[in-house]
């Protein structure tokens, strides 16, 4: 019997989508080894010129104008219209990969990549021969949650919250197919957890930090667009009571620079890294986040009640915007706009500290707590609807009867 294979469909506009596609497909492995092929497949860089000249200007202007989005997103919701009824740009990649791969299952973790793209599936494979699933990141709905996430021939649409499910629905998704999975984060996640009672510990042995000062980590996506130097100096008239921990992404540049800022402020200490894979645990180790919008990592930070502060410098982009309005709403955060306004909010917090831990107790009210198994059973679930493939389920947290013999080489 042939194997079970799902195809995901993201692109690089940002770092989230390509994490939550990652982390499926880890999570396939961790859950079911070798009986589950996941193919990613970065559908818009590699379908189509236009697509992957979008993709590019939309990085570039997130990383120097974030405003000039509002203009951009309106533009780009124009697909919604084009791809109705088909795949306007890169429908013969996209085709080829149908007709190759034969999927079981379509997953979309990307707005630009549902709506003609299920259509299309179908046709290709047969109705009877294919089922199409979409995980939608944002948090509430309104201006920024774009149209182009509708597809109302969804097989099962998956929402982050309760708020933003009840958009998709209010916007053409079929209620039944509709249900709410909060969390898509990789499984070591889950698995590498610092205690309270260790968080010291860590701060000071892996990351070379005081164990007891404020810490705030100054958060970056992987495309490296960053406010840090504006951020650092506010901090450094704390450097007696503040510690910072700094990451880059892609962002060599900042990197460098960085690391020569480090070496000339002797009286400030801060860990920095380029781009990182233990951003679980740099939270863990923070008392606050100051970060944009991205979806992936507001709801890492809340996962491990690392309150967020907004990083509005240079305006916030639409979908940014869906986000920020949910934790402004559920939790009263906050949004810098520029260093003084950082300047006043961290001038309040260490001159009454009771004002940080009632912002932190708000924000921590919005958590909730989830099986991070359950996504992931339910997608495989769909696919096997047509692979009827006899599969293996194995626990998490892994077993010792369900770990693997070691390798002999």
């Amino acid at each position: 019997m042939s194997k079970l294979r799902i195809l995901v469909l993201t692109s690089s506009t940002g770092g989230g989508h390509d994490a939550r596609a990652e982390a499926f497909a880890e999570w396939c492995f961790q859950l079911y080894r070798h009986e589950v092929d996941v193919r990613i497949e970065q559908m818009l860089e590699k379908s189509s010129v236009v697509n992957r000249a979008g993709v590019q200007f939309y990085n570039r202007i997130q990383r120097g104008a974030p405003w000039i989005h509002k203009v951009f997103y309106a533009v780009v919701e124009l697909l919604s219209y084009l791809n109705s009824r088909r795949v306007t740009f890169g429908a013969a990649y996209y085709e080829a990969v149908l007709r190759e791969y034969r999927p079981h299952l379509v997953f979309s973790v990307h707005d630009c990549l549902n709506r003609g793209y299920f259509p299309l599936a179908r046709q290709i494979l047969g109705a009877e021969n294919v089922r199409c699933a979409t995980y939608c990141g944002e948090f509430s709905g309104g201006w920024g949650y774009s149209r182009n996430w509708i597809e109302p021939s969804v097989d099962r649409y998956f929402s982050r919250t309760p708020t933003a499910a009840d958009y998709a629905v209010k916007k053409g998704i079929p209620a039944e197919k509709s249900q709410v999975r909060g969390n898509l984060m990789l499984p070591r996640a889950h698995l590498e957890v610092v205690a309270e009672a260790d968080r010291a510990g860590f701060r000071t042995r892996r990351l070379g930090l005081h164990p007891d000062r404020f810490t705030v980590f100054l958060a970056t996506g992987a495309n490296g667009a960053n406010n840090h130097f504006e951020l650092l100096s506010v901090l450094l008239r704390y450097a007696d009571r503040i510690q910072a921990i700094v990451i880059c992404g892609r962002n060599k540049e900042t990197y460098h620079e960085l690391v020569h800022w480090r070496a000339n402020h002797a009286e400030f200490t801060c860990y920095i890294e380029g781009n990182s894979e233990i951003v679980h645990l740099l939270l863990q180790a923070s008392d606050a986040i100051v970060t944009r919008g991205g979806t992936t990592t507001c709801a890492k930070a809340l996962h491990f009640r690392c309150p967020i502060i907004f990083n509005a410098f240079g305006g916030i982009m639409p979908q940014e915007e869906l986000t920020w309005k949910f934790f402004r709403n559920g939790a009263a955060s906050a949004k810098i706009q520029d260093a003084p306004d950082f300047a006043r909010l961290m001038d309040t917090w260490m001159a009454d500290p009771s004002v940080y831990h009632r912002a932190r107790a708000n924000f921590l009210q919005l958590r909730y707590e989830e099986d991070p198994t359950l996504l992931i059973t339910e997608l495989v679930d769909l696919a096997n609807e047509i692979a009827h493939a006899p599969l293996r389920r194995w626990s998490f947290p892994p077993t010792a009867t369900d770990t693997p013999p070691p390798v002999t080489l």
